[in-house]
């Protein structure tokens, strides 16, 4: 039996990190060390997939930017058409892996796997977590049953929806787990094993396209905390940026400063789009419920994180400013 032709993507990382010593897992170097490099640590990788690379960046990923989320969707779209790569996996710092997992979600235009991994040690601390990352990340990219699963993280033996998947933890190795739901499938014992997958869009059945796009909206998010100002969102409007995702409290509440500040911004022309996240761990915000959208003109954020939020209302951006059609992107996606 052939074995599936893997693309590997390198964009730096933790994963990619180097310290001084092997018992140092804090003040590390990221992003230092190549794919290449990387691969000569697991050579049984060579049993399961027919490897090719490319170092696409080399970066700790805190400083990942629209722009490279640009270039690399493309570039995975460009891979994909060739029967050449049955799938990919990206190596990413995990910072903002989850962040770069659902924007490819929502941008890649093929039903074949693309699987982003990290670590949470450096490749030179004792018991490094990313050669056994990498290796499943490989072997589910090559799995039949991956297709048509959208976007997915592989980290600590389990297999996560890139809508749902989130970092946890500052350091522990389990760090990412699905936000509400849990994950889509395991590994074990060599063997991928799926459990259910998510009934929202994503990839082939996606409307958004970055081909032609150079630039994306400028989407900021303000955080809500007792006793906040509205003067985070007041300045982030008067900057002119296109929409502002608001990680509000419980089921994405305002407090009385931004809720008058909000109701007397609904009819500006020049207003930005305000959509209603949580900064609570999980859960949905819910249209028109402690806050009434249609008297705000605000869009309810659903169960996506603040930052996920903000990723697909800039996509959205590009498509319509009707906040009615956003609001049912949220829904969809």
């Amino acid at each position: 039996m052939s074995l599936p032709n893997i693309k590997i993507i390198g964009t730096g990382g933790t994963i990619a990190g180097v310290a001084d010593s092997q018992t140092q897992t804090v003040d590390y170097k990221s992003g230092q060390v190549t794919v290449l490099e990387l691969l000569d640590v697991i050579p049984e990788v060579a049993d399961i997939a027919n490897i090719t690379s490319e170092q696409f960046c080399q970066i700790g990923s805190e400083h990942m930017t629209e722009d490279i989320w640009l270039g690399l969707a493309k570039r995975i779209n460009e891979l994909l058409q060739s029967d050449e790569t049955d799938g990919i996996v990206i190596t990413h710092g995990t910072d903002t892996l989850e962040e770069t997992a659902y924007f490819l979600n929502l941008t890649v235009k093929s039903s074949k796997p693309v699987v982003l991994v990290g670590a949470m040690r450096p490749a030179t601390a004792l018991s490094a977590d990313g050669p056994l990352n990498l290796f499943d990340a490989v072997l589910v990219a090559g799995d039949k049953q991956s297709h048509g699963k959208g976007t997915l993280i592989c980290f600590g033996n389990m297999i996560i929806s890139a809508r749902e998947g989130t970092k946890t933890s500052t350091y522990q190795t389990n760090t990412f787990q699905g936000r509400g739901f849990g994950c889509i499938g395991t590994i074990v014992a060599g063997a991928v094993r799926y459990n259910y997958e998510t009934t929202k869009k994503h990839t082939l059945e996606s409307v958004f396209s970055i081909e032609e796009v150079d630039k994306l909206p400028t989407v900021e998010i303000v955080y809500q905390y007792a006793g906040s100002k509205e003067c985070m969102v007041k300045a982030a409007a008067e900057l002119g940026v296109d929409a502002v995702v608001v990680a509000g409290f419980g089921g994405g509440n305002f407090n009385k400063n931004l809720s008058e500040y909000v109701k007397s911004i609904k009819n500006m022309p020049s207003k930005p789009v305000i959509v209603r996240s949580t900064r609570v761990a999980s859960g949905a915000v819910v249209r028109n419920g402690h806050i009434n959208d249609d008297e705000y003109g605000t869009i309810a954020g659903d169960d996506l994180s603040p930052q996920k939020a903000r990723i697909l209302v800039m996509l959205a951006l590009l498509k319509t400013k009707n906040p009615n059609e956003i609001q049912e992107f949220f829904y969809e996606y």
